[in-house]
């Protein structure tokens, strides 16, 4: 490969010694898929670290690690902030390939060029065994980069552009792009059934190996929430922008308020939306029912409220639900994507997305009946602990990696 002329980035490495040391742990014994080393060279490519999908790949990587692996990630260098900075420093010394940051931006443009350049500078240095990008833009940069005859690419879509609204320019331009890369994809580790069904109807049948490994919790997820001495009835936690359905919500109380029942509200979360939420809640008349604090950890969130109302349009299998559900904390929420899978047995609790009266009626529903509140709680949390952990989450994933090495070793000799 040739040189390429990168664009400014940043590296966070880890102890002097480290890469060589998670060699040398690395536990021979392990039984192994054919042709497949003990010990995995791993390179996470994801964009903003954010939210879920960052939860998702701190723990996926610390546990690949732990396990004796060696790993890398290719993050965002332009978001995150001072919280993004500190979390990733503490991780730097666990992975052995270090973490490196460039400008990805959400949108494309020509800066993709540059980062594409960087992570194709990166794969030829490190000659990773798996590629996997995370999110749309991560697993974009990821396919598209040169890649070694034994390297697999592998896609987690996060929702990503399949949650994107169907008819929309910006729907429509993102699935011809996954169509355009589905067939540099060997292995599609989707987080839910949802996504992946979402998966084939927009886009096709996965050119690649197909795994489901579902999102998990945790031991310090599942200590019990304390409210806080001011918390409010309601908690939402998420990014302010149009999929998670905030004025859903703001609609819903306003409607409560005008058949005489007043709920109190925490929205914990930034984004785009701020200030036409804030104005929104103006226009309704619950300005001083709702409080926007900002972004919270999830757990900090979770302690400003009583209840968590999840009135996404959309969502993949979100962490916070998981979070919640973990912490045996009270949950409302619409049946939209995974969150089926979370609920189980329990799934006719949720109610319909993008329906203000059938919001306004689950609210006090809720509140009004603690018992049953609280044995739905109890029975989501011993769900989750049994099936959504992370040692399952880690160990699938690794299990995947080995499947679709072994096949992409038997095609080559095909």
């Amino acid at each position: 490969m040739g040189k390429f002329s990168l664009p400014a980035a940043s590296m966070l490495a880890p102890a002097t010694g480290a890469a060589d040391q998670v060699g040398r742990d690395a536990a021979p014994a392990r039984v192994q898929a054919v042709g497949a080393p003990a010990s995995l060279k791993i390179l996470h490519i994801l964009r903003a670290p954010l939210g879920g999908l960052f939860r998702h790949v701190l723990d996926v990587a610390q546990g690949q690690a732990a396990r004796g692996h060696r790993v890398g990630l290719i993050v965002d260098s332009t978001t995150g902030g001072p919280r993004a900075d500190e979390v990733l420093a503490r991780l730097a010394p666990k992975m052995a390939l270090n973490i490196a940051r460039v400008p990805i931006a959400r949108q494309l443009g020509f800066g993709d060029i540059g980062a594409l350049q960087f992570v194709a500078q990166r794969i030829a240095s490190i000659e990773p065994d798996v590629v996997h990008g995370h999110g749309a833009k991560g697993a974009a940069l990821a396919r598209l980069a040169p890649r070694g005859e034994t390297t697999i690419r592998v896609y987690t879509p996060h929702g990503g552009s399949l949650v994107y609204a169907p008819g929309t320019a910006a729907g429509g331009f993102y699935r011809v792009v996954e169509r355009l890369l589905n067939a540099r994809t060997d292995l599609f580790l989707f987080e839910s059934e949802y996504i992946a069904q979402v998966f084939r109807d927009k886009v096709g049948p996965p050119h690649g190996f197909v795994h489901v490994v579902r999102n998990g919790v945790g031991d310090a997820d599942l200590a019990p929430i304390v409210a806080r001495a001011d918390a409010t009835d309601i908690v939402c936690v998420g990014e302010l922008r149009s999929v998670k359905a905030i004025d859903v919500l703001i609609e819903a109380l306003a409607m409560l308020k005008h058949c005489g029942r007043r709920f109190t509200a925490t929205i914990a979360g930034d984004g785009p939306q701020r200030e036409e939420l804030v104005a929104l809640t103006e226009r309704f008349g619950v300005d001083d029912q709702i409080r926007f604090v900002g972004f919270r950890p999830a757990r900090e969130a979770f302690a400003m409220g009583k209840l968590l109302v999840v009135c996404s349009r959309a969502e993949s299998l979100p962490y916070v639900v998981l979070e919640a559900a973990a912490a045996a904390m009270p949950i409302v929420s619409t049946r939209v994507g995974g969150i089926g899978e979370i609920f189980g047995p329990e799934a006719g609790h949720l109610i319909p997305a993008d329906d203000v009266a059938a919001l306004a009626q689950a609210i006090p529903g809720a509140l009004d009946d603690p018992a049953q509140l609280n044995l739905l709680a109890r029975t989501l949390h011993a769900r989750v602990c049994s099936e959504f952990t992370v040692d399952t989450m880690v160990e699938g994933g690794l299990a995947a990696y080995r499947e679709a090495l072994a096949r992409r070793q038997i095609a080559r000799l095909d």
